[in-house]
């Protein structure tokens, strides 16, 4: 039996203008157990109209499933987490991904959040990540740089990093990569706020309208009534 925990975190970065295809494949994925999860957990989570982000299982004294999940505007509240839980926790409980008790934690991707989709990166232009090689690229398996954008299936990086002489500019390839982060700046987190408000104030102006709308077709039938 698992129990459940929803967080909330916007997505920096989130907005109808940075909205990606809620099919778009992950290019970076999950190896061994956590992907045998992910091939559970991602058609749920399509279905609902959300984006499969990241999962990772962590053991210990109480084993963890984390699950980071997000509308294909980056965006991800707490309703939102508790959709996905209440849609996964039967099909868990009829196909057991896992062979003890467990915790079900769903999530946000965060503010400092992974890069899994070439939209992800092509998202986060101009901002610092720091990118695990699967497949070493160089001669190197470790970058941190800017995200200069995307070409084809590979993410262009300026490193902040170079030696005397070498060439800054890099060009990784998204599905050699292991692991790709963005890194926690002043940047960053500013504009992740300007999102969350950005998002507050259309939540609050769809519930207006969705009030509006209510009290007018309350007043349908009065006015009805009043003609006869």
């Amino acid at each position: 039996m698992a129990l459940s925990e929803r967080h909330e975190t916007l997505a920096a970065g989130s907005g109808p203008d940075m909205a990606a295809a809620a099919d778009e494949p992950r290019l970076i994925v999950e190896t061994g157990l956590p992907a045998r999860i992910a091939s559970i957990a991602e058609p749920v989570v399509e279905q609902l109209g959300y984006r499969l982000v990241r999962i990772k299982v962590s053991s210990g004294e109480e084993c963890t499933i984390q699950i980071m999940a997000e509308r294909p505007d980056g965006s991800m509240t707490v309703d939102d987490c508790e959709a996905v839980s209440r849609a996964l926790s039967p099909v868990f409980d009829v196909n057991e991904p896992i062979d003890r008790a467990y915790r079900l934690e769903i999530s946000s991707p965060g503010i400092d959040r992974p890069l899994v989709r070439r939209s992800d990166f092509a998202r986060y232009v101009g901002h610092l990540v720091k990118v695990e090689m699967e497949v070493p690229a160089a001669g190197r398996k470790r970058f941190r740089g800017i995200i200069d954008g995307v070409e084809g299936g590979a993410a262009k990086l300026t490193r902040d990093d170079p030696k005397a002489g070498e060439d800054p500019a890099v060009l990784l390839p998204i599905a050699d990569m292991g692991e790709a982060k963005l890194v926690l700046t002043d940047e960053l987190v500013s504009e992740a706020l300007r999102a969350e408000k950005a998002a507050k104030r259309e939540l609050r102006a769809a519930k207006r309208e969705q009030r509006r709308l209510k009290q007018a077709k309350k007043s349908k039938p009065a006015e009805r009534t009043a003609a006869r």
